[in-house]
């Protein structure tokens, strides 16, 4: 077996059922969920329509770049989305089975190992799959640290010139998880700036990219960085997903955009993994991408669930605030956060992440100590709910 498989780390929910052994929850009330940032709205019909007419196409199969209407639809998405030129849809965008098998597997197509042990930096706290296709590619972690007091991302002046030397990829995520902190264009002309001294790749993770709360200012995404500092997508590829856009989860449906020739190559390598995606489900992604009034809707839940429950949250977490974007809570308790979440379990059958368990020690801290994520994915009612019920703590 492949010995790197042995740096990886159990998943962090399987971490939580680790920890929730022995614990018996409150039975007097009913279980609310906020632990996993799976989408709980309803997928709209018009996606579902769309997959149920193309079922004919589980006959046929699919190609690694998927059908053309599929890559216009996107090309068109992102042009009118982030106000840029639309991308060639024969070079540019790949469709993906969900943005996170593509942004583990970019990892074994981007990183040489043949070169001085190679490094992926990361943002810490992270989405775990980083950290897991940086370790089977055969690379070195090197994660840059938030604190509670500057949530607002990664500082890469602060990356030694040695370990930027060896950097061959940096997985940067805007809007954040857990954070839901926007990159700004500052921060991407000093990682372009970075990317163009040292050569590295940046894989842009915008899963979040569509839950804001200002109909008038989107969140800035990597290509409109990239467009409005005048420059061309070189050494950036961005991911991005239907799952929390429209409510589709399980069609694992997103895309790959960006440099033309990294493309190129990462197709290649996708013709060997096997991996295209359903022609049924190109169909009823095609239909998801070319609609917005879904898209809207499903915002204004979260919206309403979030300005709802961070007053009442509150008053027993002063330090909480709303975030910039995305569907999670990133909440700064000044408790031990694995004691925490046993309590809220226990005490008030309510399932949240412990931050550490998002984050690795570097650099002689876990930047996740203290705090607990709560993905309002669940219904209005329970998202107050759960809030109503924390409230008791105070």
């Amino acid at each position: 077996m492949n010995s790197n498989l042995n740096l990886l780390q159990p998943y962090p929910f399987q971490r939580l059922r680790e920890l929730f052994k022995g614990v018996t929850p409150n039975s007097k009330l009913d279980p609310i969920n906020l632990s996993i940032g799976e989408p709980k709205h309803a997928t709209p019909a018009l996606i579902q329509q769309a997959l149920i007419d193309n079922l004919s196409g589980l006959a046929n199969y699919p190609t690694t770049i998927g059908v053309s209407a599929l890559r216009e639809a996107i090309s068109h998405w992102i042009a009118r989305r982030y106000a840029i030129p639309a991308p060639n849809p024969e070079t540019s965008i790949l469709p993906v089975n969900g943005s996170r098998e593509a942004l583990f597997s970019f990892a074994q197509a981007v990183i040489d190992p043949k070169h001085l042990k190679p490094i992926v930096i990361s943002p810490n706290p992270f989405y775990q799959i980083y950290e897991g296709a940086t370790f089977l590619a055969g690379a070195e972690p090197y994660f840059l640290n938030t604190t509670p007091e500057n949530q607002h991302a990664m500082d890469f002046t602060s990356v030694p010139k040695e370990v930027l030397n060896r950097t061959q990829l940096v997985y940067v995520c805007s809007p954040g998880n857990p954070s839901g902190k926007i990159m700004d264009l500052s921060q991407w002309k000093t990682l372009f700036e970075l990317s163009d001294q040292y050569g590295f790749v940046i894989a842009a993770d915008e899963c979040y990219s569509e839950i804001y709360f200002n109909e008038s200012k989107p969140p800035l995404g990597a290509l409109q960085a990239a467009h409005l500092l005048g420059r061309d997508f070189h050494h950036l590829v961005i991911f991005s997903s239907l799952s929390k856009r429209s409510n589709v989860p399980g069609m694992r449906s997103g895309f790959v955009a960006g440099d033309p020739q990294i493309i190129e190559k990462f197709t290649l390598y996708r013709t060997y993994h096997g991996c295209a995606m359903s022609p049924a489900i190109q169909a009823a992604s095609t239909t998801a991408w070319n609609d917005e009034t879904h898209v809207i809707e499903n915002r204004k839940l979260y919206a309403e669930k979030l300005m709802t429950v961070t007053p009442i949250l509150k008053k027993v977490w002063p330090h909480i605030e709303m975030p910039d974007a995305a569907f999670y809570l990133w909440v700064n308790t000044e408790q031990a956060d694995t004691d925490l979440a046993i309590r809220l379990y226990r005490d008030l059958n309510i399932t949240v992440l412990p931050g550490s368990y998002l984050a690795r020690d570097a650099h002689n801290t876990n930047p996740g100590k203290g705090f607990i994520r709560m993905a309002l994915v669940a219904s209005v009612y329970e998202c107050v709910e759960a809030a109503h019920r924390i409230l008791s703590l105070k």
